[in-house]
């Protein structure tokens, strides 16, 4: 009962770091249209973002294979709701 605890633990972690990831690419590209120097917004989220998702994984997975599996799984269904989020957005402003 205690490692299925830590696998639901493990996607929960998976999809928050996957919509800090894509959350913040959606937030850095929206940025870079109107900034005077975009490659400093592009470079800076990158390696932030990145960061933030390694560290987080390597903290969640503690050596385990399977929760580290789960965690990507949780972070590949963020990027789907990131992106239906998103495009219900955009459509909200076209209205």
């Amino acid at each position: 009962m205690n490692e299925i605890l830590l696998m639901i633990l493990a996607f929960i972690a998976g999809v928050a770091l996957g919509m800090i990831f894509f959350g913040g690419l959606w937030f850095t590209v929206k940025k870079m249209v109107t900034a005077k120097i975009p490659v400093i917004w592009f470079l800076s989220s990158f390696i932030l973002r990145v960061s933030i998702v390694l560290i987080g994984f390597y903290y969640v997975s503690s050596g385990s294979w399977q929760r580290l599996i789960v965690s990507l799984l949780g972070f590949i269904v963020a990027r789907f709701v990131v992106t239906y989020l998103t495009k219900s957005l955009k459509e909200r402003d076209v209205s």
